[in-house]
């Protein structure tokens, strides 16, 4: 059973985020969109998940615990687990609560997380992906997003850090069925003044590579790079134009408007890692929660899931002391 005194209370830095977003930039077309979000909000969500496994990770090396990667995935590949310990796969199960009041509930009250559920969702607890003794270990990051437009404004006034991206979800771009050369691409801003843009894809290898462009005003600008995919673009400052990239060998372009940028930058206050069951024991103790139910920290679940409540899990401490009275830490 996990307490109130259980919870790991991780610190936030910049760090955290920056690390999720160099990978959800690439990541995007190669990972299950399981609840079918929008580019932006799942982008979000990867950049969350990726600063929690990070904070763990990090806690582990402060306590000495020893753990390998030998699970995580080239982006282009589906994510099957995340790190080992005692040589048990794990799979950090990550949830970003944003809402303001539920972020100002989990501060102030220890209590209030005890009673929200441990999710995972049903697919992939029936997946054999996981062995009975592999373990979910379950994270949660208390951070603000930019859900609107006005949110975006409101943050780019105040100066905070932003990460603009446009997601190129089109397949002929990002993923397309003959992996041959989109030619030499050539991009055109519309803006009034001098624009900067981050271009990024695959070459042929289908390795990630991107450059920097600077367009001067409705003046043609040809990349420097070879793309065999485009993934996205990003931009350090909002467009008041159109800017287009064209492909000679799709013989198409993509148009991009300025109110298709959104900003993936989660600003996170605090990580809390709950604690962990291994997937047997889940198994066991879950009962089914359908979609579209309503929980504590979530106004409506997209998939079917299995839940615990946190309370009902084990304490990562616990998990600790086994590995280190095993020899693993």
């Amino acid at each position: 059973m996990v307490e109130a005194a259980d919870l790991l209370r991780l610190p936030y830095d910049d760090s955290l985020t920056e690390a999720g977003v160099a990978y959800a930039c690439k990541s995007l077309q190669y990972t299950y969109n399981r609840m079918s979000l929008q580019p932006i909000p799942r982008l979000r969500k990867i950049v969350a998940g990726i600063a929690v496994e990070l904070a763990f990770r990090r806690w582990l090396e402060r306590e000495s615990v020893r753990y390998e990667l030998l699970g995580a995935t080239h982006f282009t590949a589906p994510d099957k687990y995340d790190i080992t310990l005692g040589g048990r796969r794990c799979d950090v199960k990550s949830f970003l609560i944003s809402n303001p009041a539920r972020i100002k509930a989990l501060r102030a009250d220890p209590d209030y997380l005890l009673s929200a559920p441990a999710l995972v969702p049903l697919d992939q607890l029936n997946s054999d992906s996981l062995g009975p003794h592999d373990i979910f270990i379950f994270g949660f990051l208390a951070g603000r997003e930019t859900h609107y437009r006005s949110d975006l404004q409101k943050a780019l006034a105040a100066g905070s850090r932003h990460y603009l991206l446009y997601a190129c979800i089109a397949p002929e771009w990002a993923r397309p069925e003959r992996w041959v050369s989109l030619g030499q691409l050539a991009l055109k801003s519309n803006a009034s003044r001098e624009f900067t843009v981050e271009v990024g894809g695959q070459n042929q290898k289908r390795e990630a590579h991107a450059e920097q462009i600077t367009l001067t005003p409705r003046t043609l600008r040809q990349a420097g790079l070879d793309y065999y995919s485009l993934l996205y673009l990003h931009a350090p400052e909002l467009s008041d134009g159109e800017l287009s990239i064209h492909s000679p060998v799709l013989r198409r372009t993509l148009v991009i408007q300025p109110g298709d940028w959104g900003n993936i930058w989660v600003y996170g206050l605090q990580v809390i890692i709950a604690g962990w069951l291994s997937k047997r024991d889940f198994q066991r103790r879950s009962r089914l929660l359908p979609a579209g139910e309503r929980t504590l920290l979530y106004d409506q679940t997209r998939i079917h899931n299995r839940e615990v409540p946190i309370k009902n899990l084990r304490p990562i401490g616990e998990l600790i002391s086994l590995l280190r009275e095993s020899g693993w830490a």
